[in-house]
């Protein structure tokens, strides 16, 4: 027999009995769904009813913990995850966690499976690359989030009780101090542009100056450059995942979205560029592959640049010129920081950065602010010295 009953505002639990256990009491199986319409739902109860027959039904706590993850991506992870960040997570996912928990049932992994995991991510040789120590606390920290929104899922699916995770506390991250460059080092890097191609003279000018992060850079369409005002409007970053390809998509967060002033040197390099570009774009002619888009920054014929290559470049500039080896990404925290040292206000440089509110800008850029607070001090000592001198 089976049949289905309201349990909820827009809920509805399906319930087929399949006979009685050796104590001749009733067992049956039973599955909640979404609300629908009495055809539907009566459509839901036979396809139940034909998925216990044939076996193929799975209670949900008896499921194995790959095949929710299975049902994590179609449902959640595809949907609801950006491209990048789906990449991202499935590489964590298939390197550590599915070896560690996919041979036990979703049900079976418990709060000290999840702590002890996390334990033993910081134990000498888990790297794999030879090197001392455990993974760092960043990447540990980003494996606990994987767990907590795989299992938050499964909690509000109802195929487990409570996320073993819930009661796990997130793992802190031990920040790095930014490696940046001074103004002194900042000189030597533009006297070191000065040898290279045009194009990459002003990814880097634009990293310095803008503090534009990586795919915002390689992200800019002419459209988004007022020449003549010497604006850039940020509105859009340029991914690359092995599924979809080069991505260009809006920025992460509302406060990404922002016009930036440019330095005059730069607008008038800009200007030299896109002569370049122009005549470049109209000899390909067929050739050209960019289609409408018109990047600032492509390959020969185009086509968006893979972001990576603007890090592979920066490696090879920095180790050719003996320059102090830092990550591209640090040119954002040397903008930062030579902002802050020029006594900017810190309201100003957070909206410049696109970060989403002051209080992230205090937070990453306070060793540069201490700095900045000695500079004072020192001035005012000097302040005082004069008035005690006359």
């Amino acid at each position: 027999m089976a049949y289905y009953e309201k349990v909820g505002k827009d809920k509805i639990k399906l319930i087929v009995n399949i006979g009685r256990d050796a104590k001749g009491k009733r067992k049956r199986k039973t599955k909640t769904i979404k609300y629908k319409t009495k055809k539907e739902v009566e459509l839901e109860l036979a396809k139940f009813v034909t998925e216990i027959q044939t076996g193929n039904y799975i209670t949900p706590e008896k499921m194995q913990f790959t095949k929710f993850v299975d049902e994590w991506k179609e449902k959640y992870g595809k949907k609801q995850l950006s491209p990048k960040t789906y990449e991202t997570y499935l590489g964590y996912i298939n390197k550590r966690i599915i070896p560690t928990f996919g041979h036990l049932r979703i049900d079976q992994v418990n709060t000290f499976h999840i702590l002890n995991f996390l334990d033993e991510l910081q134990n000498d040789g888990v790297r794999g690359d030879n090197k001392e120590g455990g993974l760092s606390s960043g990447t540990i920290q980003y494996y606990h989030r994987i767990l907590r929104n795989i299992f938050k899922r499964a909690e509000e699916w109802k195929v487990i009780k409570e996320s073993p995770v819930k009661n796990v506390k997130k793992p802190k991250v031990v920040q790095r101090p930014s490696q940046v460059y001074d103004e002194l080092q900042v000189n030597e890097l533009m006297s070191a542009l000065q040898k290279v191609n045009i194009k990459w003279k002003l990814i880097v000018s634009i990293a310095v100056t803008t503090g534009m992060r990586r795919g915002e850079i390689v992200g800019l369409t002419w459209d988004d450059i007022d020449l003549e005002k010497g604006k850039f409007y940020v509105k859009n970053s340029l991914t690359y995942t092995k599924e979809d390809g080069h991505l260009l998509k809006e920025t992460k967060t509302k406060n990404s979205v922002r016009t930036i002033t440019l330095a005059p040197s730069v607008t008038s390099l800009l200007k030299k560029y896109k002569n370049i570009k122009n005549k470049e774009k109209l000899s390909l002619g067929e050739k050209w592959e960019g289609g409408e888009l018109f990047l600032v920054f492509s390959q020969w014929n185009g086509k968006p640049m893979h972001p990576s290559s603007v890090t592979t470049w920066w490696s090879r500039f920095l180790e050719r010129n003996e320059l102090p080896k830092i990550t591209f990404h640090e040119l954002r925290h040397t903008s930062a920081t030579l902002m802050i040292n020029r006594g900017n206000h810190m309201k100003l440089i957070s909206a410049r950065l696109g970060h989403s509110n002051i209080g992230t800008t205090m937070d990453l850029y306070g060793h540069a602010l201490e700095s900045a607070d000695e500079k004072i001090a020192n001035e005012f000592e000097t302040l005082l010295q004069k008035k005690n001198n006359i």
